[in-house]
């Protein structure tokens, strides 16, 4: 495996104190297979448990290590978009907090960004999730086929590699999950190269998933209406 290539690890974080540290530890083991230069960009969007507190310690132990704090909760969209701006590698390993993918997955995984510009995972086999979960999945990845024209098959997946070269000009609309749309959005204007990648995502050991509250699937549509008017008005003015 090539290890010229320089990693931003990027984490968006909500309420993650019994994952955190677990977490950047096994980043921090895992990183020395695939780089010999890497920092781990943390995007607190606005915890209210002690995940900054364990953190801050992470942080004066050790500089590769950076915590960014959103002074008000964004839904996610705000945490994603500040990790990205924040990272400063060549490339950026972007994945939940809760750390979903394992350590081979990842490493099969990293090479592809040597001929693409973003490598997104998803997920080969079904997940196990609630009805009602399956049909609000359902219904808004036939929104994003039919409103944008997208084709990915897990299209808010938690885990992303992307190249920063790439991206680095990029300013996103949403505040919402919707922004990894906006992320294959300005791939597909740019006709960059994106690779899916099949993978087995592990299911969360502590804490819990706050992507399915109504406040956030309801931002989630708005940004869609945001981002789809916002489209329109830039093709009239090309």
């Amino acid at each position: 495996m090539k290890k010229d290539l320089s990693v931003s690890f990027v984490l968006p974080m909500y309420n993650e104190r019994d994952n955190i540290k677990r977490v950047v530890e096994e980043i921090r083991s895992l990183a020395a297979e695939i780089t010999t230069d890497y920092e781990i960009i943390i995007a607190d969007d606005a915890s209210i448990d002690d995940g900054p507190s364990i953190v801050e310690e992470i942080c004066r132990e050790d500089d590769r290590v950076k915590l960014f704090r959103l002074e008000k909760n964004s839904k996610f969209g705000g945490a994603f978009a500040r990790g990205f701006k924040e990272a400063s590698k060549d490339v950026i390993l972007y994945m939940d907090s809760d750390m979903p993918v394992s350590r081979e997955d990842i490493i099969a995984s990293f090479p592809l960004i040597n001929d693409n510009d973003i490598v997104t995972g998803y997920s080969k086999i079904n997940k196990g999730d609630t009805l009602l979960r399956k049909i609000i999945s359902g219904v808004y990845n036939l929104m994003v086929r039919s409103l944008f024209g997208l084709n990915i098959k897990d299209i808010n997946s938690g885990y992303k590699i992307v190249s920063n070269d790439f991206i680095k000009d990029i300013e996103f609309i949403s505040r919402s999950p919707f922004v990894d749309v906006e992320l294959f959005l300005h791939a597909k204007i740019k006709s960059g190269r994106v690779k899916q990648f099949p993978l087995i995502f592990i299911t969360r050991s502590g804490g819990k998933s706050y992507i399915a509250r109504l406040p956030v699937i309801l931002s989630t549509f708005i940004d869609m209406i945001r981002v789809k008017i916002y489209s329109c008005r830039k093709k009239r003015k090309d």
